[in-house]
């Protein structure tokens, strides 16, 4: 009789279940996805139904073949990746892998939400099958995001320029992003004023304490110009201070619900300035749990929910918890449920600690820090949320301000003042619970009605009204959450793609929109508004979320949205270029007589005389119109050829194209900058530096102009070779080389060539995901070097503070040290 065969999608999870569900299983991972849609191709078929074409994930084949023959000596195959949309598609795809390789046993599924050794054996005990409804939810999902970004990228490429990528989901965030700086920038701030009073008993106790001005006769007091500030002060001037009410209130402050996905990450950036991303990324750690006296078990339940949901087991041990740690009057008489939102999948919980009496106390010796404080989080807000509200007495003192004269209008002061009295949940919610101090919150003595008071102050604060604070990632989770854009497994990755494709940036924990973000984020809104709407957007994820319930097939779907996209895609195209412009130009270019080579960047070649005749083949078979982009280009191939066609500026000027003939990258090459081409073609450099220069040779000799950055590095070029050039100092006046235009570096070369006795380097270190590797940056800057000439001050700075690792392998390292002033560092121990 063969073993049992469990697969699931993580090694991390594969250990943790194999050490809790013994050796009758043997237990597997998969690695994640194992078949996607293909990476350079749609992959699906709009003819057909939607119908994906999946491969198999670069990389996965070895993986498939060892899962395959795991199979063939199995009974059954469980398969227990996570209990989520995406998890059902990688049980899905791992059933179809296996079948299509002849394995006919049978095949089930297993769910769990936490990895404890309870919640492993009931899962086996109680196996399913693959969800095909939540399979087709997933399914529906990717092949909707890979139309938008498929059909929807290229757009971005031709009119802004390549490389750039637009998302379903990720390009409504980035309009929310922008829309909120645009929202700042068009603020006008007004002033406004706050006034009060410094107030005191008449008896003891005399600590002075603020009053706020409140009503102006039976109007809110709003105070927005200097004058009425003065008219107000006037009026008060001499009066006296009597309390007119003191009102004291108990409010019931409940706990807040249990973590979610959403909410989760924005209690990691609010409370430990941690990114979506890495809060998941702790998380995740925590549900695969650590050893605990040689039983491994997960610390928290699976973390990507919308569901305030609670097992009955988890209800109980809490409660019990808190009668035993805190008291029974900190524990209600029933437990406290929390409604989620309608689209919410009741069958998950919450995120809690799988073991309420593991503290966090109970762990600090067994977690990194980082852990430990998402943990602890998780912990105080998931017991805080089964105890009783916190009694806050509230206690509001009102203040007649009686002018001296009968005649003036009546003013009311205010302060308010909070004392806990029973602290309920807040004695478990820790920090989280504290509450912000209020404007309104001030220090109070007891006070009586009618009691006289001494004003020690009129008090006044000039304002200005604000703008809306810019998205931090927590709130930008919140609004996407609140407006039912994306879901709990998509918000990290969301934010992650912004920043990483340099569409957002993030300062101070603040979100700002990039200038290409901008320009990105305009083009698809004024082309494609409907599409990255918001509320549209919306409607997508309720549809999803029915062909989950089964309610809706997920074809259908595809098909509704596919014909609204194709008439949103057809409105976004550009007209083609008008035919005689084109013929203008064509004719124009029929006067060149000797075209330019070709020209190879990358693995494409570039050729003029190429183009042009494939444009006017084109125009001759009249079948596809030129558009606006091959237009484009057409007028920039003619800036190459002015001297050939003395009059090719008129011509595209009187086309329409002036400031396109005009805009500096389109210039021909300067004389003063082929005089520098010429002049170096003499020298001697290194063969780095030689490949340098050839490669701005070849651009300025086919007329194209070099950007300040070439010139700039071309401009040390020149002067750190001077001595090799005849009456340098003569001439380069007419090279238009300034000495502000160059980088003083009389360092680098003696740097560099003093590190060359370096035979042994410190093997490489890895930081979070970066990898610092010596002798790679070594010989980067050599290339730097060898190319521009000089190495730039921060350049220079790591340099040296590397030298002073390899001290010991330098020779002359002590004048070096002293000359250039090298700080000298204790090399690390090298690893054996």
């Amino acid at each position: 009789m063969g073993k049992n065969l469990v697969i699931v999608e993580s090694p991390a999870k594969a250990n943790t279940i194999n050490k809790i569900i013994g050796n009758d299983y043997i237990v597997k991972s998969s690695v994640g996805h194992i078949r996607d849609l293909p990476v350079k191709t749609l992959g699906v078929d709009l003819e057909d139904s939607f119908k994906p074409k999946y491969v198999i994930v670069k990389g996965k084949k070895k993986i498939i073949t060892e899962l395959k023959k795991a199979a063939e000596k199995a009974d059954c195959v469980y398969l227990a990746p996570d209990p989520d949309r995406e998890g059902e598609a990688i049980a899905w795809h791992l059933q179809e892998i296996l079948k299509s390789g002849g394995y006919t046993n049978e095949i089930k599924r297993v769910q769990f939400n936490e990895i404890t050794p309870k919640a492993i054996k009931s899962a086996f005990e109680h196996p399913g099958v693959v969800d095909i409804d939540r399979v087709n939810a997933q399914q529906a999902r990717r092949i909707l995001d890979r139309i938008v970004g498929y059909k929807v990228s290229p757009m971005l490429w031709r009119r802004i320029r390549r490389g750039l990528s637009a998302g379903r989901v990720q390009s409504v965030a980035l309009r929310l992003v922008c829309e909120r700086e645009t929202e700042i920038d068009n603020f006008v701030s007004e002033e406004y004023w706050i006034f009060g009073a410094l107030a005191k008993k008449l008896v003891e106790p005399t600590d002075p304490f603020n009053l706020k001005l409140v009503r102006i006769g039976d109007d809110k007091a709003e105070i927005k110009s200097a004058e009425q500030l003065a008219s107000i002060k006037s009026d008060l001037e001499g009066s006296k201070l009597k309390v007119a009410d003191v009102v004291l209130k108990t409010i019931h402050k409940k706990p807040s619900p249990p973590y979610i996905t959403s909410t989760l990450q924005q209690a990691g950036s609010s409370y430990c300035s941690y990114s979506p991303q890495r809060t998941m990324s702790l998380a995740q750690r925590l549900y695969e749990g650590i050893d605990i006296g040689g039983e491994h078990v997960g610390l928290i339940t699976y973390m990507r929910t919308d569901s305030f949901a609670i097992s009955q087991d988890a209800l109980d041990s809490t409660r019990d918890y808190i009668k035993t740690n805190y008291g029974d009057k900190y524990c209600p008489e029933k437990p406290n449920y929390y409604k989620s939102r309608k689209s919410a999948q009741e069958a998950h919980e919450a995120i809690r600690p799988t073991d309420v009496t593991r503290t966090p106390e109970s762990l600090k010796s067994k977690l990194p820090p980082a852990e430990l404080k998402l943990y602890r989080l998780i912990w105080r807000r998931f017991v805080s949320s089964q105890m009783v509200p916190a009694e806050i007495e509230q206690r509001t003192v009102k203040v007649d301000a009686i002018p001296a004269s009968t005649a003036a209008v009546k003013y009311l002061l205010q302060a308010t003042a909070s004392d806990v009295k029973f602290p309920g949940y807040m004695k478990a919610a820790g920090s989280e619970a504290e509450q912000k101090k209020d404007d309104e919150e001030v220090p109070l003595p007891q006070l009586a009605v009618a009691e006289d008071l001494e004003c020690a102050e009129w008090l006044e604060e000039r304002k200005e009204t604000k703008p809306p604070a810019r998205y931090s990632e927590a709130a930008l989770v919140r609004v996407l959450e609140g407006n039912g854009v994306g879901r709990p497994s998509t918000f990290a990755q969301i934010l992650s793609t912004l920043q990483n494709r340099k569409y957002v940036d993030r300062q101070n924990r603040s979100l700002f929109p990039t200038d290409l973000g901008k320009e990105v984020s305009d083009m698809l809104v004024k082309n494609l508004g409907e599409l990255f709407d918001v509320s549209f957007t919306a409607s997508m994820e309720e549809a999803l979320d029915a062909v989950e319930d089964g309610s809706l097939e997920w074809t259908k779907m595809l098909a509704d949205f596919y014909a609204k996209f194709e008439v949103w895609m057809e409105k976004a195209k550009l007209p083609p270029a008008d035919i005689n412009t084109v013929k203008t130009v064509l004719n124009a270019l029929s006067g060149v007589t000797e075209w330019l080579p070709e020209a190879k960047k990358g693995k494409r070649v570039y050729s003029d005389s190429k183009f042009v005749d494939s444009i006017s083949k084109q125009v001759e078979d009249g079948e596809k119109p030129v558009s606006q982009r091959q237009l484009s280009t057409l007028v920039k191939i003619s800036c190459h050829y002015r001297e050939q066609v003395p009059e090719m500026d008129q011509i595209m000027t009187d086309a329409g194209f002036a400031e396109m003939m005009n805009s500096p990258e389109l210039q021909p090459p300067r004389d003063e900058t082929m005089k520098k081409l010429e002049l170096l073609k003499t020298v001697e450099i290194d063969e780095r530096g030689r490949d340098f220069v050839n490669s701005l040779t070849s651009q300025a000799e086919s007329g194209r102009c070099l950007s300040a950055a070439q010139i700039h590095a071309l401009n040390n070029v020149v002067m750190s070779h001077a001595e090799q050039i005849p009456d340098f100092e003569k001439i380069k006046p007419e090279l238009a080389i300034a000495d502000t235009d160059v980088v003083n570096d009389d360092e680098s070369a003696d740097l560099l060539k003093a590190m060359e006795g370096v035979k042994e380097w410190n093997p490489p270190v890895k930081r979070g995901k970066r990898e610092f590797n010596d002798e790679n940056f070594y010989n980067s800057l050599c290339d730097h070097f060898g190319r521009k000439g000089f190495l730039s001050e921060r350049q220079r700075a790591a340099l040296k503070r590397m030298m002073g690792r390899y001290s010991d392998q330098i020779v002359g390292f002590a004048e070096l040290a002293k000359k250039f002033e090298i700080k000298l560092k204790k090399s690390p121990a090298k690893k054996k």
